[in-house]
């Protein structure tokens, strides 16, 4: 599985594991409590894969902010917790994203990043990250 697999539904708490595609949406499995649920086409989903941090400069995939995070805390969860103060979590985004731009990453989105690293932590699916990685390093090799 990839983080391609890995989807955000909005209303819902947590991530989502794809499970199987229905006529009328697909069938996702929550990573909080490994209950299955129907998604319609019309629910607003984002895919893991397709999300990106904005900087100063360019969007910074979220794979990458993830893994910035994943060696930040040594393969552990994150130190600081989603429901820590607005000025924590921007002290501790700018020690794993130093230019991203404070006027469009919001701290409810730093929120999210942090609970979404740790529920993938907790699930062991950081390895996804390393293996897209590898993926796309013998893709540009061929």
């Amino acid at each position: 599985m990839s983080l391609e697999k890995v989807l955000s539904i909005a209303g819902k708490p947590g991530l989502y594991k794809l499970i199987a595609q229905t006529r009328a949406g697909f069938v996702a499995e929550s990573l909080i409590d490994n209950k299955r649920i129907s998604v319609s086409i019309q629910s607003n989903v984002s895919v893991l894969s397709e999300i990106a941090i904005y900087t100063l400069t360019e969007e910074v995939p979220l794979k990458d902010v993830l893994q910035k995070i994943n060696i930040k805390e040594g393969g552990q969860l994150a130190s600081v917790k989603p429901k820590d103060s607005k000025d924590k979590l921007e002290e501790y985004f700018f020690d794993i994203l130093s230019d991203y731009d404070e006027d469009r990453v919001y701290a409810s989105d730093i929120k999210k990043v942090i609970q979404w690293y740790n529920l993938l932590q907790k699930h062991n699916m950081l390895g996804l990250l390393q293996d897209e990685k590898d993926t796309e390093n013998s893709d540009e090799e061929e």
